[in-house]
């Protein structure tokens, strides 16, 4: 029987230290905590990462999808398709844009949307499609792309857990009108909370600074400004970005960690019928943001883990099952399924081969226990 470790082994922990203390003390020296130059700074180079000319920070990952879908003319009655596996601020983010979210089933074989289910959910009033690349790997954008442009729909992707995943060279949202990213606590950067959408498009880049800055059309006084449309006040702070700036400046050597995760458990996980390890295309430019597995006993495997110092999250619950989107279960077959069996392992940036090899030993032991 495998030994306990004499450390948790955490599901995720955010890396912070010295660099992003001495950028904080610069932003408090300067006496301007507010949204300002290091907002700009940090989203100058969130563009340059994603080969975008166009990237605007606001207060989270859900306000970027809301003001995303809102300056794309969304209004009260129109559709907007969404994964039924995804975080619930995918959906949230339609409601609070005055859309109305439809569920569609995802594919048992990468927990991603269904082109097909989606074909099967647009109606006359459909607007857009949200894709999410869930865990940091592709949906299908290929097949989703040209039912977008059959039907005449915006592509908003939610690439919360994608940021430095590529698909043949582009940077995961980047290929719809627009994406948006997540620097919540479990991400790979982090700024306690946050969130940025990027886009292409000029005219969309201006509609974003109105709707995340109560209108105005550049960065005001909060006395005599103009605002020419009503806004939100979804400013995102110079105390926020200095974390996020001293972050990017190891943003390589940290996805090359989470590569190397993968990797560890792919060698040592035992094979089994029972469970299954979902592939990331990472030769193909793929950054796993979590590890995640499909198991027969999902709820038995999790509580052995943590038992013995392991923290493992199970995935969410499908959105059908939420008491605001609440629908049969037969609706979504696929989805149900993953629900029941789906689970990120410990995918921290803090872990070890060692950690990993562990891990595995131990879920060994409860395959074969």
């Amino acid at each position: 029987m495998t030994t306990l470790p004499e450390k948790h082994l955490h599901w995720w922990t955010p890396v912070m230290g010295t660099r992003e203390k001495e950028m904080l003390c610069e932003v408090i020296d300067r006496q301007f905590p507010n949204d300002g130059e290091y907002t700009d700074r940090f989203e100058s180079q969130i563009a340059q990462l994603c080969d975008v000319p166009y990237a605007v920070a606001v207060t989270s990952g859900t306000a970027a999808i809301t003001i995303a879908l809102m300056a794309c003319g969304i209004h009260p009655g129109d559709e907007v398709i969404v994964p039924d596996i995804t975080f619930i601020a995918t959906a949230n983010a339609v409601q609070w844009a005055g859309g109305v979210p439809v569920l569609a089933d995802v594919r048992q074989s990468d927990f991603m949307l269904d082109p097909e289910a989606v074909e099967r959910a647009i109606t006359p009033r459909t607007k857009a499609i949200v894709p999410v690349h869930v865990s940091g790997r592709s949906a299908p954008l290929d097949d989703l792309l040209v039912i977008a442009k059959k039907h005449n729909l915006f592509v908003v992707e939610d690439t919360a857990e994608g940021l430095g995943s590529r698909l043949k060279g582009r940077q995961l949202g980047s290929f719809g009108i627009a994406g948006t990213f997540s620097f919540s606590p479990a991400k790979t950067i982090t700024t306690g909370q946050g969130g940025m959408v990027i886009t292409q498009d000029e005219e969309f880049a201006k509609k974003l600074r109105l709707l995340k800055d109560q209108g105005r059309p550049v960065r005001g006084t909060g006395g005599a400004d103009e605002h020419i449309a009503l806004g939100f006040n979804f400013k995102y702070t110079n105390l926020q970005a200095a974390m996020g700036l001293a972050q990017l400046e190891d943003f390589e050597q940290r996805i090359e960690h989470q590569r190397q995760l993968f990797y560890w458990y792919q060698k040592h996980l035992p094979e089994s019928p029972r469970l299954h390890l979902l592939h990331f295309d990472i030769e193909g430019g793929i950054v796993p943001q979590w590890v995640d597995v499909w198991v027969d006993d999902r709820d038995g495997l999790h509580d052995y883990l943590v038992e013995r110092g392991i923290q493992p999250r199970k995935f969410w619950y499908p959105l059908h099952t939420q008491a605001p989107y609440s629908q049969p279960d037969n609706s979504f077959p696929a989805a149900t399924k993953v629900g029941h069996g789906a689970m990120w392992l410990p995918s921290a940036l803090t872990l070890t081969e060692d950690d990993i090899r562990h891990i595995c030993r131990v879920v060994e032991d409860w395959l074969n226990g």
